[in-house]
């Protein structure tokens, strides 16, 4: 039999953001993240959920004032992990934010991409425990489908009846822009014409606190909590574990301008990279971070030079600042010193799996108001952190193009480019 095999040349597809929702310690929907992110508060303070006067960490960045209730029914509720709560309490949020009515538009060509860098670690503890203390009787039968990082896409697809791409990229801190930037590729492809896409996490209880903590990675600033994360400060020591989730409605443009969508920014590319180094610690050339940028912006098809600013990685560790503001330098050149950087982890702390889909909305409200949000708690400057780190104070600049930068345990990187939507 002659096999012919054949290849189309796929005319790749332009991107938007249309919708956005978060749960974060800043704030339990976009405009009172926005706002104090602005305005430069901390979502930091001391937790109170659960006992913690046995740990050398007792402080974390909490989702407040939430009720499951509002997305879940109650029965539900009780069966769901709470990575699930947030996701799905982020996800309504960003499909009413984008105005689609996913009732009226062909099912399978909106898909879900929403992962978890560890998913359901309150599940696995406490199936554990009653597992040791009371036998296998009082393991629950919700506990494996709570527990798995898919399920926040699976959930989020059910409510709303569709049926195109289902599937969620798990890469520890990476996973939110993971999971955006591939979404983003399947819309540019033509898979999709929409993608609710970002990432959620909830590691705030005694088995996450205790583990961040035994690593060494946490601040131990007890008794200054506020001001416990501190991004490219001389006197930065660990980052402050927290919980939250971001979530994103992608269409392509042509989708969204036929119904007339009000669209928030473009995404224009996407890079991806590895270090092969070492389990949690980034090489000191930051190579990985740089291919990730690089990515980025040869994606896009733009200059280096112009990129305006930077929602950086910045989580307030010694290493990562250190490494992340080295490879900026290195891809960046003498612009690097023009650019804006800011780490909106100084606020929030650090979502782990969630901080990709945070970021980039916070991102994308920077490029889109003409706002750059600060990196707060930055008191002694690092001599090897020598950037412009919007200090303290947000900056009114207006920015074109905007890079967010998310990197992960075992090595993986990811970096979306975003620009300003400018109607031809």
């Amino acid at each position: 039999m002659d096999v012919r095999l054949t290849s189309r040349t796929l005319e790749l597809r332009r991107v938007v953001v249309t919708g956005m929702g978060t749960l974060n310690p800043l704030g339990n929907d976009v405009g009172t993240s926005w706002n104090g992110a602005l305005k430069g508060e901390s979502g930091i303070r001391p937790v109170e959920r659960f006992e913690v006067d046995d740990m050398p960490v007792r402080f974390a960045g909490q989702v407040v004032g939430f009720d499951p209730s509002d997305v879940f029914e109650k029965k539900e509720v009780r069966r769901l992990d709470r990575f699930l709560h947030l996701a799905m309490g982020a996800a309504v949020q960003a499909v009413e934010d984008s105005g689609l009515d996913l009732s009226r538009v062909p099912s399978e060509r909106v898909g879900v991409m929403v992962g978890s860098g560890i998913a359901g670690l309150q599940a696995l503890y406490d199936n554990c425990t009653a597992l040791a203390d009371r036998g296998p009787s009082k393991v629950s039968p919700f506990f494996v489908p709570t527990a798995i990082a898919n399920m926040a896409s699976g959930l989020i697809s059910m409510r709303y009846g569709v049926r195109g791409p289902n599937s969620c990229v798990v890469t520890a801190c990476t996973t939110g822009t993971h999971n955006l930037g591939d979404a983003y590729r399947l819309i540019q492809r033509g898979d999709a014409d929409a993608m609710i896409a970002g990432g959620s996490e909830a590691p705030v209880n005694r088995t996450g606190l205790a583990a961040f903590a035994s690593m060494k990675a946490l601040s131990r600033r007890n008794d200054d909590w506020a001001r416990a994360s501190r991004p490219f400060d001389k006197d930065r020591d660990g980052f402050v574990l927290a919980e939250g989730a971001g979530v994103l409605m992608l269409e392509s443009l042509e989708h969204a301008l036929g119904r007339g969508a009000r669209i928030g920014a473009e995404i224009i590319g996407y890079g991806m990279s590895g270090d092969a180094h070492h389990m949690t610690a980034p090489p000191k050339d930051g190579m990985g971070a740089q291919l990730a940028m690089r990515k980025a912006v040869e994606d896009a098809g733009i200059a280096f030079e112009d990129v305006d600013y930077i929602n950086a990685h910045g989580t307030s560790t010694a290493y990562n600042d250190r490494i992340e503001t080295h490879a900026i330098k290195q891809v960046f050149g003498e612009h690097a010193y023009e650019l804006k950087v800011s780490s909106t982890k100084s606020m929030t702390g650090h979502l782990l799996g969630g901080a990709g889909g945070v970021e980039a909305v916070f991102t994308t409200l920077a490029l889109r108001e003409g706002r750059l949000p600060p990196t707060i708690n930055h008191f002694e400057p690092d001599p090897e952190c020598d950037l412009d780190y919007v200090a303290n104070q947000a900056q009114d600049r207006p920015a074109r193009i905007a890079l967010s930068n998310s990197f992960g345990f075992g090595g993986t990187n990811g970096c979306l480019a975003l620009a300003r939507y400018e109607p031809e």
